[in-house]
C-alpha cells in the first residue's frame, strides 16, 4: 500500500493491483491504523472500474464516516449517477482535498 501523507488528510493507493484484497485489507486498517485521520484512497490506477467493484469499499466508508472522519474515493471511471449517497467519489485529487475542506467546515459548524 502507498501512503502519502498531507496536513489534514492521508491518501491510500493500491500497489498490488488487487482491489478486492485492498478494501479487505483496508477494513481492517482504516479504523486501528488511520483511525481519528481523513483518508482518501486513490483508485485511479483502477481504469476499468465497476460499480460492484466499488462497492467493495461502502462499509469501510461507513464505519470511517461514523467516526466523524472523511473518507473519500478518488475514481473517473464511473458515472455519478450510478453511484450510492453513502460513497463519496471525485474524480481528481483536488476534488477530494476540496471535499474534505468541506467536511471539516461542516463538522466544525456542528453540522
Amino acid at each position: 500500500m502507498k501512503i502519502k501523507n498531507y496536513e489534514n488528510y492521508v491518501v491510500l493507493a493500491d500497489d498490488h493491483d488487487d482491489l478486492k484484497e485492498f478494501a479487505s485489507f483496508l477494513e481492517f486498517q482504516i479504523l486501528k491504523k488511520f483511525k481519528g485521520q481523513n483518508v482518501v484512497i486513490d483508485l485511479t490506477n483502477y481504469l476499468a472500474l465497476t460499480l460492484e467493484e466499488l462497492l467493495y469499499f461502502l462499509k469501510t466508508s461507513n464505519k470511517h464516516r461514523a467516526t466523524k472522519q472523511s473518507f473519500v474515493l478518488i475514481s473517473s471511471t464511473l458515472d455519478p449517477d450510478t453511484i450510492p449517497t453513502e460513497l463519496i467519489v471525485v474524480p481528481t485529487a483536488q476534488e477530494a482535498a476540496d471535499i474534505i475542506e468541506m467536511e471539516e467546515i461542516e463538522r466544525d459548524l456542528g453540522f
